[in-house]
């Protein structure tokens, strides 16, 4: 049972750490916070909370992420990292305002390469489709729920099966690559 209820959500990083790892049990495979502080006092700014999960628990991290506040979607960053690719969900969560009331909050997900697929959030946050669409062209991640999967950056006519930030087989070739000067 859940010490936390509607009157009293966690506000604190401390009680937002222990919220999900209450919620999510087994699992995360790791939390931390990290104190940033800033200006000529070095007070505390903002706080980081860096989430490593399993992709099979990233929906039930993310809609716990919405019980305690909307996190604001800031982009999804990604590298190839041999047997997986990793995808980094940049989030804040505003507990209130002020000088150290933000937390940013990093979700990391390591998507196997033998099965590139990840659950879509464009039914709950609809500003992350071109994030979405990005690591899919990029990276060769493929987002179920996602509408739209068509490219952004690369040209009309790219082989969707080269994936520019890739470091295997299907990233860049010297024939994708042309002398600018």
């Amino acid at each position: 049972m859940f010490k936390y209820s509607l009157n009293h959500l966690p506000k604190t990083p401390e009680e937002i750490k222990s919220f999900l790892e209450e919620r999510l049990t087994n699992n995360l495979e790791s939390l931390e916070i990290r104190e940033r502080v800033a200006g000529a006092k070095e007070k505390t700014s903002f706080y980081d909370m860096w989430i490593t999960c399993d992709k099979g628990a990233f929906i039930d991290l993310v809609d716990s992420l919405f019980m305690l506040d909307f996190p604001i979607f800031h982009v999804i960053s990604g590298d190839d990292a041999g047997d997986f690719v990793l995808l980094n969900y940049h989030f804040s969560l505003f507990t209130s305002a002020g000088r150290g009331k933000r937390v940013g909050v990093v979700v990391s997900v390591k998507v196997q390469k033998n099965d590139l697929t990840m659950p879509s959030l464009y039914d709950k946050i609809p500003g992350i489709e071109y994030s979405e669409r990005e690591m899919h062209e990029m990276l060769g991640v493929s987002f179920e729920g996602l509408p739209d999967q068509s490219l952004v950056f690369l040209p009309e006519n790219w082989d969707e099966k080269v994936h520019p930030w890739r470091r295997d087989d299907s990233g860049l070739s010297p024939k994708h690559i042309r002398e600018l000067s």
